[in-house]
């Protein structure tokens, strides 16, 4: 993109829009106001070139497998989703050293840094190990907890990426949008999704995550709130030594303020008392 160029059309634009805003029958007129407009230096302003500068970079998967941080099977999710030779940056590198050691982690970086990494390489990190190990069974492993469906459905889209080749790892969606049918769930997925095979890992119906609870488990903190209050979701909040919780994972933390992060802190903590 030349950033001066589209400047200048945005500019002009912006003046022939003003132009016919205020049309005049006056020829004289007209013409005096279509000056004023295109020499008038306050109608507009810059532009004004930001530069980031880039990220530093580290290890890629591949180095963290070989140096023994990560599982050589996390390598069979890899894909052009989550390619394993491209090198991390840094702080993502960082985040997954001590998130595989169990540490909590807090990720603040500017947006478009890969944020999203930070916590879903742990994870699935963790689950591939399970799954060396033989005991991938059904039960929620990790949510991800939004503060709108959007975000949600966002992150969606992106785990289908991530996961297509990799069906060991179930994963659903349980918001108010999330249909209690399969049927009916099947059929909301083709109507908003035209074209897209559904996926075997992923469970569409609440009726299918209440059967086999999935792996990852994504929601917002309002339908959380449900959730540890009906009888009929018990199932994915087990309290005795068969529980399977490991992560949770609070994105878009920065909007939980005032009244509502202290809202969102007893959830959390309700959350903790349930599962651990």
């Amino acid at each position: 993109i030349d950033p001066l160029a589209t400047s200048g059309r945005i500019t002009e634009t912006y003046h022939r829009y003003l132009t016919s805003l205020l049309s005049l029958r006056d020829s004289c007129l007209a013409a005096g106001l279509a000056e004023k407009i295109s020499s008038s230096g306050s109608m507009t302003k810059g532009p004004y070139l930001d530069v980031t500068p880039p990220y530093e970079k580290g290890a890629s998967i591949r180095d963290l497998v070989d140096e023994g941080v990560l599982s050589a099977e996390l390598l069979g999710v890899c894909s052009t989703a989550l390619p394993a030779d491209r090198p991390l940056y840094v702080h993502q590198e960082r985040a997954i050293r001590k998130a595989v050691t169990g540490r909590s982690i807090v990720v603040a970086t500017g947006t478009g840094s890969g944020k999203t990494e930070s916590f879903l390489v742990p994870i699935l990190d963790s689950f591939a190990r399970e799954r060396t190990a033989g005991t991938l069974g059904p039960g929620v492993r990790a949510m991800l907890l939004y503060p709108m469906n959007a975000l949600a459905n966002d992150q969606l889209k992106r785990l289908r990426q991530l996961l297509a080749n990799y069906p060991s790892i179930t994963f659903g969606r349980y918001t108010g949008d999330t249909a209690a049918d399969p049927i009916k769930a099947r059929e909301m997925f083709g109507q908003l999704n035209i074209g897209e095979p559904v996926l075997k890992n992923e469970l569409l119906s609440r009726e299918e995550m209440r059967a086999t609870p999935p792996h990852l488990l994504l929601t917002n903190y309002a339908m959380l709130e449900y959730l540890l209050l009906r009888p009929q979701d018990m199932g994915l909040f087990p309290s005795d030594g068969d529980a399977t919780w490991r992560f949770l994972v609070i994105d878009e933390a920065h909007v939980y303020d005032g009244t509502q992060g202290a809202e969102i802190a007893m959830l959390v903590r309700r959350l903790r008392d349930r599962v651990a």
